[in-house]
């Protein structure tokens, strides 16, 4: 049983998103006295947030169906410096063209998740630009900066990391904390926001919001952080055989983002239950208590959920039934990722490509080399055939099936078709 007693803290606790909260019992009481309003930021580094970021978003969704006022902070601002935590080097810096334009990709994927409107308790979107942008510098530094020491700031374990690797740590960078902190107070000052979450990491720049809101005259704020979630076998989450799990379709499609939920560890299946699902927890221990064999199902039930939420049920089930039908049945279906092909200069495709170049095509090999080598070790076959020579030119004619598609497939669940363009 959770020791919290308020329906907000409650939930996250029971679920295993609290790693660490910075009062506790004044937090609780606050929650369970009325509605309070909390905000995650998120900056607009790419067009797409990733699975990462999918843990927060969940935190603002239980926020706002135990009763209170998410808001969705857009690092409009911020995004022009880019956050140095626990990195190696300095972000690339963005243009406001590029940051606009990401932001455009990341609201997709809230409207998704959380309910914006005007009423008390719908989820609100801000661009930290909005005030960032217009600050004066010299009033800045007077107003804000003296509240920073900078011998408290060099103790913050994502400033460490970069100063005993003996790796710079611009002056822009630095600011970042500040910039940070300043949100906090400014959400608090516009919209009565009082509790700031993010990931562990972040836990020296929200607390850091916290104490400049004390001296700067604002109600007691509260931070609340969520563990760094790594798998059972000590991976980092959040990464693929194709690189990063995006949550937007165009990068990560639903039917591959169905397949990485699949493809969870057992002994993460009901962890992951919890936190990337709205299933009830007594339903989770149901699927969680299944063994052997069975817990497959519950993994099925894991991928299908958590897809929901970010693509919807109608592509969630669609997925679902792709993979059953390919791999339960052994059938291809329409419904498998294609790859188009343009007939391109001297009608180049129109006859056929060679094994290698197909599986290059595809994206299911980087190179024509790597083709080659996933070849050699079978793992990568064509049309359900092991291919013994790369360079052996593959017609139209004799497509998988007589489905006009060639089906290249990476170990057992990896499977894209590649097609001519009409």
């Amino acid at each position: 049983m959770s020791a919290y007693k308020s329906d907000f803290l409650r939930v996250l606790d029971e679920r295993g998103f609290i790693h660490q909260v910075s009062d506790p019992q004044g937090l609780d009481a606050a929650a369970r006295a009325g509605s309070i309003t909390a905000y995650v930021g998120y900056d607009a580094t790419a067009t797409s947030l990733h699975i990462g970021n999918l843990i927060s978003a969940t935190m603002l969704y239980w926020l706002q169906e135990t009763g209170h006022r998410p808001i969705t902070l857009m690092g409009g601002g911020t995004s022009m410096i880019g956050d140095p935590s626990f990195r190696d080097d300095q972000r690339q810096l963005l243009t406001p063209e590029a940051i606009a334009q990401n932001i455009d990709g990341i609201k997709k994927i809230f409207s998704r998740i959380l309910g914006y409107g005007d009423a008390p308790t719908d989820a609100i979107m801000v661009n930290n630009a909005d005030w960032l942008m217009k600050l004066n510098y010299v009033e800045f530094l007077r107003d804000v900066g003296r509240h920073f020491s900078v011998n408290r700031m060099l103790t913050f374990d994502s400033v460490k990391l970069r100063l005993d690797r003996e790796q710079s740590l611009s002056f822009l960078e630095f600011n970042y904390m500040i910039l940070q902190a300043y949100d906090f107070v400014e959400l608090n000052k516009r919209y009565g926001c009082v509790l700031q979450m993010g990931g562990s990491d972040q836990w020296g720049n929200i607390v850091s919001g916290i104490d400049l809101g004390h001296r700067m005259g604002t109600p007691q704020l509260y931070a609340l952080t969520t563990p760094l979630l790594t798998t059972a076998s000590g991976a980092k989450m959040g990464k693929s055989a194709s690189g990063a799990v995006w949550l937007n379709a165009e990068n990560f499609s639903a039917y591959d983002f169905w397949q990485y939920w699949r493809n969870t560890e057992d002994a993460d299946v009901e962890r992951f239950l919890k936190i990337f699902t709205r299933l009830p927890l007594d339903e989770i221990a149901k699927l969680a208590a299944l063994g052997g064999a069975e817990v497959n199902e519950a993994k099925k039930v894991l991928a299908t959920e958590a897809t929901a939420i970010v693509h919807g049920r109608e592509a969630a089930e669609q997925a679902a039934e792709t993979a059953a039908a390919l791999f339960s049945r052994g059938q291809t279906v329409s419904t498998l990722p294609t790859v188009e092909i343009d007939r391109g200069a001297n009608d180049e495709w129109s006859a056929g490509r060679s094994n290698a170049a197909i599986a290059v095509a595809s994206g299911l090999a980087t190179s024509m080399s790597d083709a080659r080598r996933k070849f050699a070790d079978g793992s990568l076959t064509i049309n359900d055939q092991k291919i013994v020579d790369p360079n052996n030119v593959r017609l139209w004619e004799n497509t998988y099936e007589n489905t006009g598609a060639f089906k290249v497939q990476l170990g057992k669940k990896k499977v894209v078709l590649v097609k001519l363009k009409d």
